[in-house]
């Protein structure tokens, strides 16, 4: 492993640390990823984020081929539709955090985005981001409902399962699954009751000013 990939990987494992340290990975849930060059670093199955070591990471290249190491994740194909999407992406984590799985359980604010532009942090730190539909964790049709969906993005809640964010690298992906899930937590604490959200002028303000996508 070279001096970037050894940075890259202990990154990764300081990242899900933290997941779990902030309470948003219970057990052996989530799963993270970092990618140096052709190169995926992945977070084996069945390991927990918080047990994660630079030298027990799964090695995939850019197209899912096991490399060494354990057995990733089962969630390799969602993580790499992700990095598709985006070629700034250096970083995915997946979590199960409790109120941003909640709210995926809910129907959506709107096509592009599944909570609302409720906070000026979720749209200057994340932007919008979208509800993918529900198909089984792992499978290679959650990944392809992620791929088709349309606009730009680098979050997105998946439904009845949690959240999905990508960053320049492991720490900005897991800063934005937090800001994600803090904006989730005050979307179900409303509950039913009436809310306002920011105006389109506000959230073009923003969204201008921190190169995020919201579209309105």
């Amino acid at each position: 492993m070279n001096e970037r990939t050894r940075r890259a990987a202990e990154e990764l494992c300081a990242a899900g640390r933290r997941a779990v340290d902030l309470g948003l990975s219970p057990g052996s849930s989530g799963n993270v990823s970092v990618r140096v060059g052709d190169t995926v670093l992945m977070s084996p199955t069945g390991v927990a984020l918080g047990d994660l070591t630079p030298d027990a990471l799964s090695v995939l290249d850019t197209a899912g081929a096991h490399v060494s190491g354990p057995h990733p994740s089962k969630e390799f194909p969602l993580h790499l539709a992700m990095y598709r999407r985006s070629a700034e992406a250096r970083a995915v984590v997946h979590l199960h955090a409790p109120h941003s799985t909640a709210a995926s359980c809910l129907p959506p604010w709107s096509a592009s985005s599944a909570l609302p532009p409720i906070t000026p942090y979720l749209v200057m730190r994340v932007g919008q981001a979208p509800l993918v539909p529900y198909a089984a964790p792992g499978s290679h049709q959650l990944a392809e409902n992620l791929a088709k969906l349309p606009g730009r993005f680098g979050a997105a809640l998946l439904a009845h399962h949690g959240s999905l964010v990508a960053g320049a690298d492991p720490a900005e992906a897991l800063e934005g699954a937090v800001e994600l899930e803090e904006a989730a937590r005050v979307v179900v604490s409303l509950g039913e009751r009436p809310f306002s959200v920011l105006s389109p002028d506000q959230v073009r303000e923003l969204t201008d000013r921190y190169g995020t996508a919201w579209d309105l």
